[in-house]
């Protein structure tokens, strides 16, 4: 062999890594930038237009909302006359928090006697911030440390009585 064939052979093995080393570089920092794309997330029973249109007030109970629209995701806090369903358009990127990009509520409301009267759609602007009360209910007993908790039960094991329920 040739030195002059053995110089082209050892340049084309460098470069022959370098690209591959390039290739690895690329691919993999391709991957890392993919892994950090937004998700978005569809939550919630969205219902259709076309079910919407289904509705008629005055006409549907309560069961024919129910065969129409499906199972309420909630329904009111104190009685049984207005559905809600709702459903949401979440996103995040990465580590950050969720971020809400689209909220969308219908209340269906019944009279008193399960007959559809009204649909009403709400949207994020009818929505409000609820304030969360930081009060902690205080709780009865002593505060133990953490050597009472480790030492505290040394000498209360009965050793070989079996016990039949609490005495």
């Amino acid at each position: 062999m040739s030195p002059d064939t053995a110089t082209t052979s050892v340049l084309n093995v460098m470069t022959s890594t370098r690209f591959f080393t390039a290739l690895t570089i690329s691919i993999l920092s391709l991957a890392a930038l993919g892994a950090c794309t937004k998700d978005i997330d569809a939550r919630g029973n969205q219902p259709t237009n076309l079910a919407l249109t289904k509705l008629a007030s005055g006409e549907q109970t309560r069961q024919d909302v129910r065969n129409i629209l499906g199972s309420p995701a909630t329904t009111s806090v104190f009685d049984n006359e207005t559905w809600y369903y709702i459903s949401s358009q979440t996103t995040q990127y990465a580590f950050y928090p969720v971020e809400e990009l689209e909220r969308t509520v219908y209340a269906v409301h019944f009279d008193t006697r399960g007959i559809l009267s009204e649909v009403a759609k709400l949207d994020q602007r009818d929505g409000r911030e609820i304030r969360i009360v930081s009060r902690e209910t205080p709780t009865k007993g002593r505060e133990f440390s953490l050597i009472e908790q480790l030492i505290g039960n040394l000498g209360r094991f009965s050793a070989g009585k079996d016990r039949q329920g609490p005495q």
